[in-house]
């Protein structure tokens, strides 16, 4: 930077992506640069994701709220990069998740910082998702607790890749229940279909 230069978020974003290892904009951030959100917040968190557990620099937390995550989801044949574009108009050095991989990645936020009832109203949002996309990030996935509320929230809201996510909720198995209470205090029990 230059003396009285301003940083931006999405030039600072870009330069992080050079630093850590798979940095891209993910979960309810990603669906909110693309279109998709509930509520308006104040002054927005941006939600990152990255391979690799570490801190966020200061002189980019101090100017900018984020979050970060090197939580895995996928297990290691899925390549690095799928579902991760530039936003349409935005700089096309900032990777941000397609809407089908930031739905997986706001179902794995469930329980810590996301709560259940906007989770279900940012699906229910979601339109046009692509089976395609969606199959193969599943198939992938690792985590039970993703795929669980996957098959959950397209049963009860009847969406066209029910069946998709009840398929993969059998693969990964993990017994007939799988329960667990998030730090916000809500409960999730998720059955197996």
């Amino acid at each position: 930077m230059l003396p009285g230069d301003t940083l931006t978020r999405d030039g600072s974003l870009a330069f992080l992506s050079g630093q850590i290892p798979g940095l891209h904009v993910g979960g309810k951030t990603a669906l909110a640069w693309r279109g998709v959100r509930q509520n308006v917040a104040f002054r927005e968190v941006v939600n990152l994701w990255g391979d690799k557990p570490m801190r966020l620099p200061d002189w980019f937390t101090m100017r900018f709220q984020a979050h970060y995550q090197a939580t895995k989801l996928f297990d290691d044949k899925l390549p690095a990069n799928r579902g991760l574009q530039p936003v349409p108009a935005g700089d096309s050095r900032v990777r941000v998740s397609v809407p089908e991989r930031a739905m997986l990645e706001l179902f794995s936020d469930i329980g810590k910082q996301q709560s259940l009832v906007e989770a279900r109203d940012l699906v229910e949002s979601l339109s046009g998702l692509r089976a395609k996309v969606l199959d193969e990030l599943l198939k992938h996935t690792t985590r039970i607790k993703v795929v669980r509320l996957a098959a959950a929230f397209a049963a009860e809201m009847k969406l066209p890749w029910a069946d998709l996510a009840a398929k993969h909720s059998e693969r990964v198995g993990g017994g007939k229940r799988w329960v667990a209470v998030g730090r916000t205090g809500e409960r999730l029990d998720l059955r197996h279909p």
